[in-house]
């Protein structure tokens, strides 16, 4: 019984690999991405990208273990929460009151230590910021 159980799961796990997660970008212009459109500077841009893009831009860099079911799943829904919430690619085409909205969630987010996420930082160590590193995205998000 535990053997054909074993087999059964083996089995179910193959053929999920072939059920594969859409990868694909939205055409969008660089100019409407958050980076180009308010001119950071380079300091500014690696934090964000480092901490903040994989998530919450079309700039997402997958990694090897999201070719795995369930667990590529789990990453692109994960994806697409942070693009819904926030996409910096797309940050031209909001509204001046939704910019302002976004930036005060921001500041929000990272002064309560709720991003990058835990999780997150605990695979990728580029994206776990330090305080003063969180004191400089704070005052870059408050300036502007």
């Amino acid at each position: 019984m535990k053997t054909k159980i074993i087999i059964s799961l083996l089995v179910l796990l193959i053929a999920i690999q072939f059920i594969k997660i859409d990868r694909s970008v939205p055409e969008n212009f660089q100019d409407y991405d958050f980076l180009v459109y308010n001119q950071t500077n380079a300091e500014i841009t690696t934090l964000l990208k480092s901490a903040c893009y994989d998530c919450h831009s079309y700039e997402t860099k997958y990694p090897w273990y999201s070719q795995i079911a369930p667990v590529s799943w789990y990453l692109k829904r994960h994806i697409n929460e942070g693009r819904e919430h926030l996409n910096f690619s797309d940050w031209k085409y909001l509204s001046e009151e939704k910019r302002a909205h976004k930036i005060d969630e921001c500041i929000e987010l990272i002064e309560e230590d709720e991003m990058p996420l835990f999780s997150y930082s605990l695979i990728h160590k580029e994206a776990k910021l330090s305080e003063e590193q969180k004191e400089q995205l704070v005052e870059f998000f408050k300036a502007l």
